[in-house]
């Protein structure tokens, strides 16, 4: 019994996992590089990163892996733009993106020959992504870490989607081991994508007490909160939260980056998810998706992908046998 490849245009990864482009820092080269090395598809978020360290950062896992390399940066960023036409410049393998949509990125990636791949939470835009030119989807639901744009499970969305398109379909959100990909390709996902299960290993870019921190918080510890973008995020309890949530004005910020093309200014996000990338648990805002408690330890990215390989083959052939 052989684990499915996940074939994206002419790309083909052998484990059908692509790893969250998790952004403030969480996923830079090591993190990338690690994972398609593995055989999966390795992603460097991009947003929050300037332009040269986002060239630099591709280069980074170019010298440590011949496999595939993509980028994710978020369409609510102010150098969305910017970002996008640097990483296409760095002949990077693929390009995803959510928290909004942009119809240029698929004229772009067309020009460029590089394959778009668009976060979307409906069959609706999903069909529209296909006839803009994108390559596969993203299905992204109410599990999932970050920036939301559904309150649906994505096991719920999903079999919608598969029916509506013909490219390849990603299950995003609640997938942190081998069974849950197993059940997501039994839905008649092509592949699935992780974000928390790879943020919580060595190549990860967090502090390493950010990772302490997510191991040892409890179920009851998830929470959603108001992000400046203008959509509902994941994230985990803190004392930020806990203050955030009794007095939102205290946190409005006096200086702005313009990080952001639209921005509530309930408080600076990137100010937040630096402080907790750094180690800050207390100030900062910490991303997760909604399972992060199922994750017990943390590993090397080889040893992740060697459990989550068995895992799939066991849960297939036990299926097989029931």
């Amino acid at each position: 019994m052989k684990i499915p490849e996940l074939r994206i245009a002419d790309l083909i990864a052998k484990i059908p996992i692509i790893q969250g482009g998790m952004a403030i820092r969480i996923s830079l080269a090591p993190l990338a590089a690690a994972v398609a090395e593995a055989g999966g598809i390795g992603i460097i978020g991009g947003t929050g990163l300037s332009v040269p360290e986002l060239i630099g950062e591709i280069r980074k896992a170019r010298q440590r892996t011949k496999g595939i390399i993509g980028v994710n940066i978020m369409f609510a960023s102010s150098q969305f733009a910017q970002l996008v036409k640097a990483a296409f410049a760095e002949k990077i393998d693929l390009l995803i993106s959510g928290a909004g949509f942009s119809r240029d990125m698929f004229t772009w990636g067309q020009e460029c020959g590089i394959p778009v791949v668009p976060i979307v939470s409906t069959a609706k835009l999903a069909k529209i992504s296909e006839k803009l030119g994108a390559a596969a989807v993203v299905v992204e639901g109410r599990e999932a870490g970050g920036h939301l744009g559904t309150d649906r499970s994505m096991r719920e969305i999903l079999p919608e989607v598969r029916q509506s398109v013909s490219i390849p379909v990603i299950g995003a959100g609640g997938v942190v081991d081998g069974q849950d990909i197993a059940e997501v390709l039994q839905l008649g996902a092509d592949g699935v994508q992780m974000g928390t299960r790879f943020a919580l290993s060595e190549e990860s870019s967090a502090d390493r007490q950010w990772k302490e921190y997510l191991i040892q918080a409890s179920a009851e510890d998830h929470l959603f909160i108001q992000s400046p973008v203008g959509l509902p995020a994941s994230a985990v309890r803190n004392a930020f939260t806990d203050r955030w949530a009794t007095d939102a004005d205290a946190w409005k910020p006096s200086n702005c980056s313009q990080c952001l093309k639209h921005c509530t200014r309930n408080f600076c996000i990137t100010d937040r998810l630096v402080k907790a990338q750094q180690g800050d648990m207390r100030g900062g805002l910490i991303f997760t998706g909604a399972y992060y408690y199922k994750i017990k330890e943390i590993l090397s990215v080889q040893r992740i992908m060697e459990h989550l390989s068995q895992e799939i083959l066991d849960y297939r052939l036990e299926a097989e046998n029931a």
